[in-house]
């Protein structure tokens, strides 16, 4: 399939569409490989691609970067930035460069089943009022590629608005968005940590309508360190961040802010081991049902 062929599925016109990555120096080459890849090979491949390298990367990663250059030099392109700035600044920077209205967001190591791009734009086709579409996401073990569970999000617009003021509605790995309305919001904001749920809270603040699609088409890499991360004073110390921003803002009230931050402190303070607990019982489901089982192996051939 040509990148610039117009492609029609179900009487829908699907647009072209940008995807923008960042990457920084601490990535695992073999990790950016395999994110890069599951994008460029979709089946309904992007006509631009838009990496934004945010610092000085490894000589083991500008290896990687360059051979897909070489060999996607028709819409591959690259934005380098001499010093880190952080997840909200370089992606700042990637959105501008975009060169098409739907940008597909993407992380350096986690991996897109083949249909992922193909399904979000067909969601942008059926409904032009659509500014923001994610989707559920499987997490899997690095070491064995096992399944581990199954994170879902709120579906429709007004569940999706219910539920962003206490978490965020969608998986930040998943998501596509309008360029014309992340520009309208300011994009994202200099928060070190958390940064997507609060784009995803102006973008809806702002008046963007959103929705997800109840498949995985995103797979989340979980690492031995992943739970340590989940449950450290620096996220923590985010997460409450970005929710006492939203309360002086005005977007949630107090019932909403103290609950998530106390859950997120009693997770700072018990062990490890009720951290994974909690996180398979209540924030995710360990059993992926045969229809998604079905897709995920489908869309991995």
């Amino acid at each position: 399939m040509e990148e610039r062929d117009a492609v029609v599925v179900a009487g829908y016109r699907l647009p072209k569409y940008s995807v923008l990555m960042s990457v920084y120096e601490k990535e695992l080459p073999e990790n950016l490989n395999q994110s890069l890849e599951s994008m460029l090979k979709q089946t309904y491949p992007p006509s631009d691609f838009v990496l934004v390298c945010d610092g000085k990367l490894t000589n083991a990663l500008d290896v990687i970067v360059k051979s897909f250059q070489n060999e996607y030099k028709d819409i591959f392109r690259i934005v380098r930035i001499d010093e880190n700035v952080g997840a909200g600044k370089a992606v700042n920077k990637g959105i501008k460069a975009c060169r098409y209205e739907y940008i597909v967001r993407m992380d350096s190591d986690d991996v897109s089943l083949r249909g992922r791009c193909l399904k979000e734009m067909l969601m942008f086709a059926m409904d032009k009022k659509l500014d923001i579409v994610g989707s559920y996401v499987e997490e899997f073990d690095d070491l064995t590629d096992k399944t581990l569970t199954l994170k879902k999000v709120p579906l429709m617009h007004d569940e999706i608005m219910n539920y962003s003021r206490r978490r965020n509605p969608f998986n930040r790995q998943t998501v596509a968005f309008r360029k014309s309305k992340a520009l309208e919001i300011g994009g994202y904001s200099d928060l070190k940590l958390c940064e997507d749920y609060d784009f995803a809270v102006r973008m809806l603040a702002g008046g963007a309508k959103g929705q997800n699609i109840p498949e995985v088409l995103v797979r989340y890499r979980v690492s031995e360190s992943t739970p340590e991360i989940r449950r450290s004073w620096r996220l923590t110390k985010g997460f409450v961040a970005v929710r006492w921003k939203l309360f002086t803002e005005g977007y949630i009230g107090l019932r909403d802010f103290f609950p998530p931050c106390f859950l997120q402190l009693i997770l700072f303070i018990l062990p490890m081991r009720f951290t994974r607990w909690f996180y398979r019982k209540f924030l995710r489901d360990t059993k992926i049902t045969p229809p998604t089982a079905e897709v995920l192996g489908r869309e991995q051939k």
